[in-house]
């Protein structure tokens, strides 16, 4: 008789226990699909937004002198929403309006040369400033004179890989950095 209820207790527990644990996924499912809905919410605003803060570290941009004034933007290169462990590499642009003694500074410390004079397949990066992303656009200046630097871009700073242009005549800085 024991075993009797005891197969019958088990009939009826196990697909309760079941449908409990299939339920409790379920949730569990949607409550993750919710939180990357959240989290890429925020990626995209995130992307969107034009910053005006101080680049920090400023050894990533030496030489620009203190408090300029500047625009810049951060994207995600990977999926920083996803499960997959590992930290997420950053792309950053910007531009930076110079004090003009700077900006004269500048591009003699680091020789500059014009931009036009190079191979693109000479550049640590394919960006150029034609590939400013649309929010940064209206910061640069109308014709720009653009100058680049192999010394100052491939230096010692942070940055694992960046691509600085320089316009003196307007003084301005236009940066592409990559850093993981």
């Amino acid at each position: 008789m024991n075993l009797r209820k005891l197969v019958i207790a088990a009939a009826w527990t196990i697909p309760v226990v079941a449908i409990v644990c299939a339920g409790a996924g379920f949730l569990l499912v949607q409550k993750d699909a919710a939180d990357r809905r959240t989290c890429q919410e925020s990626v995209n605003a995130s992307q969107a937004k034009v910053r005006t803060d101080a680049w920090d570290p400023p050894a990533d941009l030496p030489g620009v002198g203190t408090d300029p004034e500047i625009h810049w933007q951060v994207r995600p290169l990977s999926n920083p929403c996803s499960f997959g462990p590992g930290p997420t590499d950053w792309a950053y642009q910007g531009v930076v309006n110079l004090r003009p003694e700077d900006a004269r500074v500048l591009a003699d410390q680091y020789d500059f040369v014009p931009y036009a004079t190079l191979d693109p397949d000479e550049l640590p990066l394919s960006n150029s400033p034609a590939d400013v992303w649309p929010a940064l656009a209206s910061y640069l200046p109308d014709k720009p004179r653009w100058q680049y630097s192999s010394s100052y871009s491939v230096g010692s700073h942070v940055a694992e890989l960046s691509a600085v242009f320089l316009d003196v005549e307007h003084h301005t800085l236009f940066f592409h950095l990559l850093n993981s």
